[in-house]
Order: C-alpha cells, then structure tokens, then sequence
C-alpha cells in the first residue's frame, strides 16, 4: 500500500476508533447518514425504474431509507416499480443496513463496557472475549459469517418451494435470496407484485421466512451465545434468557389474541380453512417482532388487532438484532421491577442473577425517548394528513419499530408526511442503541450526595 494511501487508512481507522470510544452515537449516526446517502443516489439513476426514468428524490431517500434501516415499508411496489438493478440496490441496502445494526450495536457495545469498566463486555463483546477496540476486525467477521449463513440456509429451503411453483430456477435462486436476507434482517421487503398473500396456507413457503425472522430478531449476542453452549442450556447468560422467554411469550400471546380478534372476520381469516388459519395466525403473530411481511390484508383489521400489533411492534425484537422497537430486555426488565415493586423486594432478579437498578433506569429512559418520538410524529401526521389516530398510530410505530407493516397509506402520504417517517425511520433504527450507549457513557460518580427524599408516586 503506497505511504500516503496508507497513512490516511490509518489516520481514518484512528478517528473512527476515536469516535467509538468517546462518541460512539455520533459514530452510529454518521456512519448511517452516509450509507443512506450513497443508496439514494443509486436508487436515482435512471436505470433504477422500470420506467427508465429517474425516481424522485423523495421516493429514492424513502426506499433507501426504509431498506438499510430494514423496515419495509415502501410508497412505490418493490417488485414493479424498481428495476432489476433496483432490486439489487435495495438488496444490498438490507444486507449492509442489518449488518450494520449488529456491528455496530457491538462496538457501542465495547465502547461503553472500556469506559465504565464493567467486567463482561455488553452485547456481542461479551461473547467473542474482544476487549480491546482494535479486535473488532475478527467480531465483525464473525458476525457477517454467521448471518449470511444463515440467510442462505433459508435461501436454499426456499428454493424447491419456488421452482415448484413453476418458477425458473434463476427466478426461484433470486426469490429464495431475496426473501432470505429480506426475512433475517427483517426487512419486510418483498421482490413480487402479489407478494405472500396468494400463499397464506403455504407452509413450505412462509414457516422458513417465519424461522428467519424469528432468529434475525434475536439478536447476534444471542445467536452466538447459543451456538456457544448449544449443548448447554445452563449456560446461556442473562441477556439470551430473558430475550428468548420474553420473545416465545410474546409470540405465543400475539398468536392467540390475534386468532381470537380475526377468526371470523370476513375481511382476513373469516374466509380461510383450518389449517389457512392457523398458518396466517402464526405468520401475524411473529412479524410484528420487526419484519413487516404480512398473508392477509391489514387494512381489513380489527381495531382490537391493531391496537395488539402497535405494542407488539413497539417492543420489537432482541437487542443488537436486525429488530427494532425498544427491545424486549427493555419490557422485560421493567416487568421484572413491577413484579419486584409487588413483592417488597429491594433487587431485581431473574434466573439466579441479580439485575443493576442502573439497568432498570436505561430501560425508562429508552422507553420513554421512544414514545415520546411516536407522539412527536403522530402529531405532525395528523396535521399534515387530517388521517385519523388509529391509522396514523399504525404507521409511525411501524416506522419507528422499523417493523414495515401498514394499513395501506403510506404511498398516499404527502410529500411532508413522507419526510416524517424518514426521520421516524432513521431514530428508529439509530436512536435506542446510540441512547443506551450514550447514556451509559455518562454514568460518574459524585463525591457529594444530595440528602434522600421520597415523592409521593401513585
């Protein structure tokens, strides 16, 4: 490598561990301003259509936004609008967005476990033994390895479904790869115009997507923590516990309520057979978790299963995953207060360890920042569309939770309304794990304290 190239290679690979140490949000935030700039003005080219004509700025910024913070929602139909190459670019946009969740989770992650010292290394530090920032080169091999194993897994169990469905084994070979990646990183991006609605009684078809996006909302500390002790239970940590509990009850109670509010709707599973309906309650029960595929049509919901799939979308998948929402340690954590608050109890405790109340404060401090974004943008959304709050509800928390699912409307936005979700879309993605770190890294210690006093709560 030339000495000038190489010096500045260096300068830069400084500045960037720099800004994991001491300004780990910055970091984030730039790193994924930038990679949606370059996407918009690839999604710009003119070859990017169908049409052959350049999209708009406002479509283009959208897509691009909506595929490298891997949500999915879209105001133009992937699969007729965007060329082949705009699939591509899209594709790729999802791959290096869900990728970047991960690695970069995992270096906030070790920037705040260097500064506040902790002994175990947060997220996927932890379990890679990296302690220093320099090693991150091996973690994020690590972590790119693993995920797009496990895209092509599902890619290949899509593969005989398609060509089944007499497709070309080129169309089934790009179908199954979309569909993997699209359903890990649980993007909700879907390459065909009719999308899974024709196959929502398709179990060789929709239970792989349903499994890839089960395990991409996990979480990569998760996934290598269990591929670690896979033949040992008891040494799962803290973090992968509450993450599979939480999530296995989430999807077990989204399942059955679902199925309960829908089962004669004629709308969505009123019209289906027994084994259509169970497949679809599933389906509807795990993509809240992040993804945004859907069997059925959401618009023809109950209030009632919307109402369920907001909260379901706003708590989102595992930390460090390709979820969003504020993850479930966050709501699991402060289940466990309650429960500790019920009890007298002055610790918060689960599986034999003892929970910080530092933990406990991260935990209201995300939840909060997160719906105080929602309310901000629901009632931007309401004065610039006049929509009622049901709908303009359904979609900022799917935007913020970077979830993908919709009523129907976003393409009908406004232009403002469209620039709104961007910027949802963007906190969403960025905002919790930049919050978590930066909030970590602003715990000190005071030498004078503050006498104790008690308001009344209640």
């Amino acid at each position: 490598m030339p000495q000038g190239v190489s010096g500045r290679f260096f300068a830069g690979r400084e500045l960037v561990d720099r800004l994991a140490r001491h300004s780990p949000a910055r970091l984030a935030v730039t790193v994924f301003a930038a990679v949606i700039s370059l996407f918009t003005l690839l999604l710009m080219a003119p070859w990017a259509t169908t049409s052959g004509k350049s999209a708009p700025l406002i479509d283009a910024l959208f897509t691009a936004t909506s595929a490298v913070c891997v949500t999915g929602l879209v105001v133009v139909p992937t699969g007729t609008y965007w060329s082949t190459y705009g699939q591509v670019v899209i594709l790729v946009g999802i791959k290096i967005g869900g990728l970047g969740v991960m690695t970069l989770a995992s270096i906030l992650g070790m920037a705040v476990s260097r500064r506040i010292g902790l002994t175990q290394k947060l997220l996927t530090a932890s379990e890679t033994k990296t302690t220093r920032l320099g090693e991150v080169g091996s973690l994020v091999r690590v972590v790119i390895i693993t995920s797009t194993s496990i895209e092509l897994l599902i890619a290949l169990l899509l593969l005989p479904r398609f060509i089944v469905l007499e497709e070309t084994f080129g169309e089934a070979a790009w179908h199954g790869l979309f569909y993997g990646i699209s359903a890990f990183n649980n993007a909700g991006f879907i390459p065909t115009a009719e999308g899974l609605t024709p196959y929502v009684g398709d179990w060789m078809l929709l239970m792989p997507i349903i499994i890839g996006v089960f395990i991409g909302s996990l979480g990569f500390p998760v996934i290598l923590n269990i591929m670690r002790n896979r033949r040992r239970a008891s040494k799962w940590n803290l973090h992968t516990k509450l993450t599979l509990t939480t999530s296995a009850v989430l999807v077990v109670v989204a399942v059955v309520l679902f199925a309960a509010f829908e089962w004669t709707n004629a709308k969505t599973l009123g019209p289906l057979s027994l084994n259509e309906k169970i497949l679809a309650s599933l389906f509807a029960g795990v993509m809240p978790r992040s993804a945004g595929f859907s069997t059925i049509d959401i618009n023809g919901m109950h209030e009632s299963s919307w109402l369920i799939t907001d909260a379901l979308m706003f708590v989102g998948g595992g930390s460090a995953s390709t979820a969003g929402g504020i993850k479930v340690t966050t709501l699991a954590v402060m289940l466990l207060a309650i429960v500790s608050e019920a009890r007298g109890d002055r610790d918060l405790e689960a599986f034999g360890r003892r929970i910080p109340r530092e933990t406990l404060r991260l935990a209201v401090a995300v939840s909060f920042i997160g719906a105080t974004a929602v309310l901000v943008a629901s009632l931007l959304l309401l004065e610039i569309t006049g929509w009622t709050l049901d709908v303009i509800l359904f979609e900022t928390i799917s935007a913020f939770a970077t979830v993908g699912l919709s009523t129907g409307v976003t393409a009908d936005l406004p232009t403002a309304g469209k620039y709104v979700l961007v910027v949802l879309m963007f906190i969403g993605r960025t905002g919790t794990m930049t919050l978590a770190a930066a909030l970590a890294l602003r715990d000190r210690r005071r030498v004078i304290r503050y006498p104790e006093e008690r308001p009344i709560i209640g």
